[in-house]
């Protein structure tokens, strides 16, 4: 375990703002409110000027390296860890999910630092966290590196918390590794139970959410199906090209915020951009999305259920919910919330909801 901070070199910074400046733009032949055949130029155009003259990346490399960071290597594979929160507190786990990264925390850490000792990790193959260098590293593995971690850390139990893939991966602890785990707490139910059930075994709202996701992946699952099938040729374009990268993000930002469609009433551009460097300096991209093809061959057992108690905050503009019988066939649930707003990447939208909830959660569980 080291002590880690981001230094990028001068010389990725000038190669990105000569790729930049150098964009082959697209045409389109949609107005630039008409998201339904992808990312419009207008609003692309917003993020990647702002990106090529006036963001400033030494200055969100500052803010990021006031955070305590370490290094831990687990199995081989380096860990990037982002520390915070009060020593001797609950122990709690925070998994991110995609196209974001460890910044899905960053505005809730201050909310949780009294009540938690946290525990932010990279995901492998995500930001500063290392890329696997061989098939298999899917949810079941990076959870057993994300518990043999905490062991490291000096932590015989503790929360998890997991959103998007971070939830399956923080579903796969707690199955895995139930004797360590306090308190299990999502912000979805994770997608892959809706291949795992019976449809004549279902309710009437139960068949409407899973009819509903099957019709969601026809129209906007397209990354996912290309991100579980062929992510390799995906990969080119984003570690190639950084408005590809930012069109490929922007969509999903736009589309599964609580934004009412317009992306920058609910984040900046120098937000979304932050994120994008945090990929775009790793190089990645590629990695993040061959996360999908290894997290499809995956062996399933549909009859799981986790067994600690679990509790989710469901934000209303997420993907799609779930209702909460369909969440009660695979955990023991013990507190669900319908939050009054926020939507995908909730910890970040609304971090003070969510930092309330995810106490009243490990509270009630004492």
């Amino acid at each position: 375990m080291a002590a880690f901070r981001i230094d990028v070199p001068q010389a990725v910074l000038d190669d990105l703002a000569q790729r930049l400046r150098r964009t082959r733009w697209s045409d389109s032949i949609t107005s630039d409110d008409d998201w339904s055949w992808g990312t419009p130029v207008g609003p692309l155009r917003t993020l990647v000027e702002r990106w090529a003259d006036g963001y400033d990346w030494r200055a969100t490399e500052a803010r990021l390296n006031a955070l305590r960071q370490e290094m831990i290597d687990v199995d081989g594979v380096g860990i990037h860890l982002v520390r915070a929160g009060r020593p001797g507190a609950t122990p709690l786990l925070l998994l991110h999910g995609w196209p974001d990264s460890f910044l899905r925390f960053e505005k809730a850490i201050p909310l949780l630092s009294e009540r938690f000792e946290l525990v932010i990790p990279s995901i492998p193959g995500y930001g500063f966290s290392q890329r696997p260098t061989a098939p298999g590293s899917g949810p079941d593995r990076v959870a057993d590196l994300f518990a043999a971690a905490m062991t490291e850390l000096g932590f015989g139990s503790f929360g998890v918390h997991g959103g998007d893939i971070g939830s399956t991966i923080a579903e796969a602890i707690a199955l895995r590794h139930p004797d360590r785990v306090i308190g299990l707490h999502l912000g979805d139910v994770p997608f892959w139970h809706r291949y795992t059930v019976d449809a004549a075994t279902l309710d009437a709202d139960e068949n409407a959410f899973v009819q509903g996701m099957a019709e969601w992946f026809q129209s906007e699952g397209a990354y996912a199906l290309l991100q579980r099938t062929k992510p390799q040729t995906l990969g080119y374009a984003l570690t190639d090209s950084p408005v590809a990268l930012a069109a490929w993000f922007l969509e999903k930002f736009r589309a599964w915020s609580d934004g009412d469609g317009d992306v920058y009433t609910r984040f900046a551009p120098d937000e979304l951009i932050d994120d994008l460097m945090v990929y775009w300096v790793t190089g990645t991209a590629a990695s993040a999305a061959r996360y999908y093809r290894d997290a499809s061959l995956r062996e399933i057992d549909p009859g799981s259920r986790v067994g600690v108690p679990t509790g989710f905050a469901i934000f209303p503009r997420d993907i799609h919910p779930a209702p909460r019988q369909f969440a009660e066939r695979f955990f023991d649930v013990q507190r669900w919330t319908r939050m009054p707003r926020g939507g995908h990447f909730g910890p970040w939208e609304e971090p003070a909801l969510f930092a309330s909830e995810l106490t009243a959660f490990f509270d009630q569980i004492g």
